[in-house]
């Protein structure tokens, strides 16, 4: 949990001036069981009703003093705890943020989300509790003892007893919670992950008509959920009634020995009265310990959890041998060059993803790249914004070795049209804008032209300030993929990456696409990856891969002729289409 340092160090001092009061009202509530054993012992017995309008007097004195240091102290502790929590859970989303795409494949998609909220949740509660009443709980505990000792030595022998019982208890509790605890988390994952897919996949349920087995699996989901709680809380659930019992039957041994001295004439019985107060305090310091605990347990799963996250070296970041940032070297222009470039994910066993990987690529250069499904034609242009690092080899963009320039600068140069179109919720301008923050109303709508975006853009009662619905629901899968185009345009890169993006294109509007971009791209380099060989016929050349590994590199005409793989694909589709 190294990462809270860091927490520590920001709100140490507020965290410090709330337990300074904690322990001001700790003290309060211990002097009063005294005072009013003194009420009892010289005012009653005595009948001395000025000693005990005065120290009543006192007593309520004590009481206010306490609800105002309460007060102040309840202020300090719930701004620290959300402060904090909302700047964890900032650092935890930054954090995310400089995942690469190894990074993200480590974690399932619902368990950072629960990390984010649910976890964190948490630890900002344990955070409150501790300035709240976790503190306080232990000062009354060793406070109470204190105090009944110099109070009664005699019955403090009954605390000698209670005591290490219940320190035994709560630390049972705490080894037999932890692991159960951090079960509920992960079946809480679970019940996430379950859910957010059928959010991505509902008009898949509703085509097949499959509700009664997405209903099944999450009441399975869901039942485990409920069980892995309900053993975590029957395993917690004895530890309270113990301790409960063990202070009783403590302050029942009070009054049958108290009771015995007072007959006798060695105890008063004030005495009896502010020790079993005492006692009292005890227990609920105890029954606090004990929650505390359980708090703890919880917390701790959670803070382990997010640290995990945290403590995550980016694998997006410059190589530790790199250069510092403002000094880096940035590509000077838009050429590509992959030297014997391999690539396996991680954790992954068998053969590279890619193998051997040797081409270039120079500016103002259009360069198809084809092959069969799984052939790592989209694992290779993920390399080149450094969404994954390679694993062997060399990848020059504009002849600087991309693994020491930050990926942010790398990035600002590159503009990619991703195989699954990614929309957000918000106008149409606020889209194309994503690929520019300051891009004028012009700019979009040049770069919607260019995409052949710009007529049925047009067509909408609201044109540009058409809103979408969450992940451009209202749109169709060839609106979608023009308008994510228009967004790569409008950034006007260095390097345009294609990626099978106009699979929902009509060929007739694909081709005014490639022709408008030939214009617009003659100073960039694009790259288009594609499964339809017309998308790259007139590609000034064409990579072909086959297995990861480059199976044929050149212009289209001399492929056909010297390359068998890119042969039998122009055959089958060419047949195809025909037929």
């Amino acid at each position: 949990m190294h990462f809270l340092q860091k927490y520590l160090k920001k709100y140490g001092k507020p965290f410090s001036l709330a337990v300074l009061f904690l322990t001001c009202e700790a003290v309060c509530d211990l002097l009063l069981p005294t005072l009013m054993s003194k009420i009892i012992d010289v005012g009653v017995a005595e009948q001395r009703m000025d000693y005990v309008l005065k120290m009543g007097g006192v007593m309520i004195g004590i009481t206010a003093a306490a609800a105002v240091i309460s007060l102040s102290r309840n202020v300090i502790a719930s701004t620290v705890s959300q402060r904090f929590g909302t700047e964890l859970r900032s650092d935890l989303f930054r954090k995310i943020q400089t995942f690469s795409f190894d990074n993200v494949d480590q974690f399932d998609r619902a368990s950072l989300v629960t990390r984010l909220t649910n976890d964190v949740t948490q630890v900002q509660n344990f955070s409150n509790g501790l300035m709240r009443i976790f503190v306080k709980a232990p000062l009354l505990c060793i406070g109470g003892l204190i105090m009944a000792t110099r109070l009664n030595p005699q019955l403090s022998v009954v605390l000698a007893v209670v005591v290490p019982v219940v320190g035994v208890l709560i630390v049972l509790n705490m080894k037999v919670g932890f692991p159960r605890f951090l079960n509920v988390q992960k079946a809480l994952d679970k019940l996430n992950s379950i859910m957010r897919e059928y959010l991505s996949g509902v008009r898949v349920v509703k085509a097949f008509n499959r509700f009664d087995f997405e209903v099944e699996k999450f009441d399975r989901t869901n039942r485990e959920y409920q069980s892995r709680s309900v053993q975590a809380m029957r395993a917690m659930a004895f530890f309270n009634p113990g301790i409960i019992l063990t202070v009783n039957l403590g302050i029942v041994a009070v009054v049958w020995y108290g009771g015995h001295r007072v007959m006798q004439g060695h105890m008063q019985v004030g005495h009896i009265i502010a020790f079993i107060n005492y006692m009292t305090q005890i227990l609920f310091s105890l029954m606090m310990i004990s929650m505390v605990f359980n708090m703890f347990i919880r917390a701790r799963a959670s803070a382990g959890r997010i640290g995990e996250v945290l403590m995550q070296e980016s694998g997006g970041q410059p190589h530790e041998s790199g250069s510092r940032q403002d000094a880096e070297p940035g590509p000077a222009n838009g050429s590509i060059a992959f030297e014997n470039v391999s690539f396996s994910y991680e954790g992954t066993v068998g053969e590279p993803v890619l193998k051997n990987v040797t081409f270039s690529c120079l500016p103002g250069e259009t360069v198809g790249i084809i092959g069969s499904t799984g052939s790592g034609k989209s694992t290779l242009v993920s390399l080149i914004p450094r969404f994954y690092n390679i694993s062997s080899g060399r990848l020059l963009v504009g002849g600087v070795d991309v693994s020491g320039v930050d990926p942010k600068r790398l990035r600002s140069r590159i503009a990619i049209v991703p195989q699954k179109t990614v929309l957000f919720t918000g106008t149409v301008t606020d889209n194309v804008r994503w690929g520019k923050e300051d891009a004028t109303p012009e700019e979009i709508e040049t770069a919607a032209k260019i995409a052949e975006a710009h007529e049925y853009i047009s067509s909408f009662p609201e044109k540009y300030d058409t809103r979408l619905g969450q992940g451009g629901v209202n749109f169709s899968g060839g609106q979608k993929q023009r308008l994510s185009i228009a967004r790569a345009i409008v950034r006007k890169p260095d390097i345009l990456i294609l990626d099978d993006c106009t699979s929902a294109v009509d060929v007739a509007t694909e081709a005014r696409i490639k022709e408008s971009l030939k214009t617009y791209a003659k100073d960039l380099t694009c790259l288009i990856i594609a499964q339809r060989i017309t998308s790259v016929m007139d590609a000034d050349k064409i990579v072909v891969l086959d297995r990861g590994e480059v199976v044929g590199i050149g212009p289209h005409d001399s492929l056909v002729e010297n390359c068998r793989v890119y042969k039998e694909i122009f055959q089958s589709q060419i047949g195809k289409e025909m037929r």
